[in-house]
Parts: C-alpha cells; sequence; structure tokens
C-alpha cells in the first residue's frame, strides 16, 4: 500500500481498551520538517510505557525465517502492541540497540490503534497509521549501544489505551545480538517483506516478546508525572495472562485510575524475569541498570523497588552467606535510594514474597532465613520512604513461608492473576500523590 506522507483533518477514534468508551480525537496535520511541534504550556514529556531492554537469549531470538546465521529481521516486518498508561497530546517512541551487536538500521516506522483497541493483535484500525520520523526523515541507523527517541506525532492517546508500533528493517541488522523484552506477555507479529501500512498481517509469524521497543512517551499536563516498578519476573508478570494486561502493575494502574488524585500518575514496568539486584543473571543488574531505566526516564517522581529473591535463591545456604546476602541487598537498597533521592524521587521498598515449596527453599531453610532478614531491614531500617508489605499481602496466614494457595501459580513463587491484585492492592494509593524529595536528599 502507499504510504501517506501527510494527514490533514483527520479524526480517529481512540479505543480505551480498559473501559470500552470510545474517544473520538482530532488529528491535526504535521508540520514541517514533518512532525509535530508541542507547545503547549506547562506541558511536558512523561514516559507512559517502558519496558526494560535486555540481551535476547537464544531461545527467545525471532523464530525462522526472521533469524539467520549473521543477522535478523531482514526485508521483514514487525507489529507490536503496548498499554500505554497515561494520556498526551502528543506520542513518540523509543527504540533501543543496547545490546546490538551492530548498528541498528530501522528503514521506517508507523504507531496506529489496534483493531478493538486490543493487545496482542495484528490488524490496525484503517486510517490511524501515523508515520514516524526520526529529525524528519522516515528512518534512522542506531547505532551498537544506543537508543533512538522519535519526533513527537501529532497523536492525542488516551489512558489506558493500546498501541500499535510498527517497524520496517529492509536489510535487518546484521547480528544475532540484538535487543528485546522477552517477558512481554503479548503477542507481536512478524512478516516477511515491507508491510508497514497494511491494515492486517495475514499469514504472520507470531511470538510473544518485544523487540527494539523500549518506551513510549507522551507530551502530558503539568500534573502528569511517572512512577518507576524496579523488579523480577514477580513484576515482570510471569504467572499473569498473555494479551490481557493483567500483572500486578497493570491492576495497580487500573486502581490508580480511578481515583481522580491518581488518575494522571503512569506506570513504568521496568522488571524481567531472573533479574538479580547484586549481579548480572537474566538481564543486568539493578544497580547497573538505575541510571538507564529510572534516572533517565521521563517525568519520574516515584521508585518502587521489588526485587531481591533471585539473588536470595542463588546464594549458599551457610549461615555466613545468609549473612552476606543480607548485607549485600541493604547496601545496594541504600544505593538505589541515595542515586534516586539525589533526582528528587522518592523510593519505596517492598518486602519479598515467600517461596516455600519451591526449589529456592533450601530444606536447611538458610534461604528462607535470608528473605526474612532482607525483608526486616527493609520494613525496619528507615531507609525507604515507605513500605509496601508485599509479603503480607499474598503469604498463607497458616504457613507463612507460604503463598496463599488461591494466589499461587503452581510453582509456589510466581503468583496468578488474583495474586496480583492482591499485590496491587497492598499498594497505598496515596504515595502517589506526595511531593518530589528535595534534589541531592542524603535519606
Amino acid at each position: 500500500m502507499k504510504r501517506a506522507s501527510a494527514l490533514v483533518g483527520v479524526v480517529v477514534t481512540l479505543l480505551v481498551a480498559t473501559t470500552g468508551l470510545l474517544v473520538p480525537t482530532a488529528v491535526r496535520a504535521d508540520t514541517s520538517p514533518g512532525y509535530a511541534t508541542p507547545t503547549t504550556k506547562g506541558a511536558h514529556w512523561v514516559n507512559t510505557w517502558a519496558a526494560m531492554p535486555q540481551l535476547t537469549e537464544p531461545a527467545n531470538m525471532p523464530p525462522a525465517p526472521f533469524t539467520g546465521s549473521d543477522r535478523v529481521f531482514e526485508n521483514a516486518t514487525l507489529r507490536q502492541t503496548v498499554h500505554v498508561t497515561v494520556g498526551g497530546r502528543y506520542t513518540r517512541i523509543r527504540l533501543s540497540n543496547a545490546f546490538g551487536g551492530t548498528d541498528l538500521p530501522v528503514t521506517s516506522a508507523s504507531v496506529a490503534l489496534p483493531v478493538d483497541g486490543g493487545a496482542g493483535v495484528g490488524a490496525i484500525v484503517p486510517g490511524s497509521a501515523r508515520p514516524v520520523t526520526f529529525d524528519g526523515q522516515p528512518g534512522i541507523d542506531i547505532p551498537k549501544a544506543a537508543q533512538a527517541v522519535s519526533d513527537p506525532l501529532d497523536l492525542d492517546v488516551g489512558p489506558g489505551t493500546n498501541l500499535t508500533v510498527t517497524l520496517y528493517l529492509a536489510t535487518g541488522q546484521a547480528s544475532t545480538a540484538i535487543t528485546s523484552h522477552p517477558g512481554s506477555r503479548t503477542t507481536s507479529y512478524l512478516l516477511a517483506g515491507d508491510h508497514l501500512d497494511d491494515t492486517d498481517l495475514t499469514g504472520a509469524t507470531t511470538a510473544d516478546h518485544w523487540y527494539f521497543l523500549s518506551g513510549v512517551e507522551t507530551w502530558s499536563g503539568p500534573a502528569t508525572t511517572a512512577a518507576v516498578l524496579l523488579g523480577d519476573s514477580l513484576t515482570d508478570g510471569r504467572g499473569s495472562t498473555t494479551n490481557r494486561n493483567d500483572r500486578w502493575p497493570d491492576q495497580l494502574l487500573a486502581r490508580l485510575q480511578s481515583r481522580p488524585a491518581t488518575a494522571d500518575v503512569a506506570i513504568l514496568n521496568q522488571a524481567a524475569g531472573g533479574n538479580c539486584v547484586l549481579r548480572d543473571c537474566l538481564g543486568p543488574n539493578a544497580l547497573s541498570r538505575v541510571d538507564r531505566d529510572v534516572l533517565a526516564q521521563s517525568g519520574v517522581r516515584w521508585l518502587l523497588v521489588f526485587e531481591g529473591v533471585n539473588d536470595i535463591g542463588a546464594a549458599a545456604t551457610t549461615d555466613s552467606a545468609t549473612r552476606r546476602i543480607t548485607a549485600d541487598l541493604g547496601t545496594a537498597y541504600r544505593q538505589i535510594v541515595t542515586r534516586a533521592h539525589a533526582q528528587g524521587i522518592r523510593v519505596y521498598g517492598a518486602t519479598l514474597t515467600p517461596f516455600g515449596g519451591n526449589s529456592y527453599n533450601d530444606p536447611a531453610g538458610a534461604h528462607e532465613a535470608a528473605r526474612q532478614a532482607v525483608n526486616r531491614w527493609i520494613r525496619t531500617s528507615g531507609r525507604f520512604d515507605a513500605v509496601v508489605d508485599f509479603d503480607k499481602a499474598v503469604r498463607d496466614p497458616e504457613n507463612p513461608r507460604r503463598l496463599l494457595p488461591a494466589y499461587d501459580v503452581g510453582d509456589h513463587l510466581h503468583l496468578n492473576p488474583t495474586g496480583y491484585r492482591a499485590l496491587a492492592d497492598a499498594v497505598p494509593a496515596h504515595l502517589f500523590t506526595g511531593a518530589a524529595v528535595p534534589p541531592g536528599f542524603a535519606g
């Protein structure tokens, strides 16, 4: 299909997935040199969606034929949907080549609305596609280890909207080291050839991963701010339902948006399955990614840290190892708080949830002792600006070392959507109404 170069006086219908409402929104023509120029007084850029970039493991590479012997996505179209949190008058996307082995040449890109407002669908609403540009150009070569932010799109996105981003790579990336977020819990569509503007990708191959896409920003009012959730698979959503957006961060967002005082808070899920705080496990360690995944995100006022169970699960089972992992995690949490406070960001600590019955629970109980010790530190150290007691929210009162059976997905570590709702409900909404800490605060 022939690509449109300008869109004048078009009216699109934003499909708000969380409510089913239809919100008519006028879309003005793009301005020279081919993209919008936000000018609203007092407004600012806020990340409305994010996904932690990481090096793609062999099992999570694009399915055949999109992974070759020395390159990926050659002459291929990639269509992905994401669930934005807050809305705004203009939109722009972030693409990441953080772990690419070579430059990433993106030939062209577009943003559109998915059919019926759905997540993980391959079809888009006819007439809703907007060409994405980079400094007025339709494509960009993203250097190795870098990211690219698009020009602003004159597209007013409503809160809770599912958004479709389509990329076309003519030559592909000349490496099998690529950047992705494997735990998308959302279906993406891959099709050979240039199908950027096709309303449906008939015959496409599917994969439940996000590739290259790391963020969406909106030009929002001065009251709009963001909260980052730093975590592992429990925050990434293992055990949640594919294409249903029922991770605990999604359910927290729904709670906040039901309250006028917190309706303008974006929730940024910066978690990855298998991630650790102290060392590289799956993806870079949390200490190393604070600058990129928290401080470099737009509009952040709050950070909630819910991570450490993988560090404990990999630790030795001696008394000295228990003391060491407790002390090391406490030091790491202090480092995160100090670095966030320097940027005026409030930091909340969440207690670690039970894993009794899982392989992390060694027969001698050393890992459980470490979890209890770390949780005591989180609750009593006074380092966090507030504490969210996730342990209390989901443990079995009759057996506190285990998850409540109704919340357990079956592996005695991860939660089902009902359990994730319990985590979301345990987060006090008022934590996202306070002012930022003074920049440089050392508490």
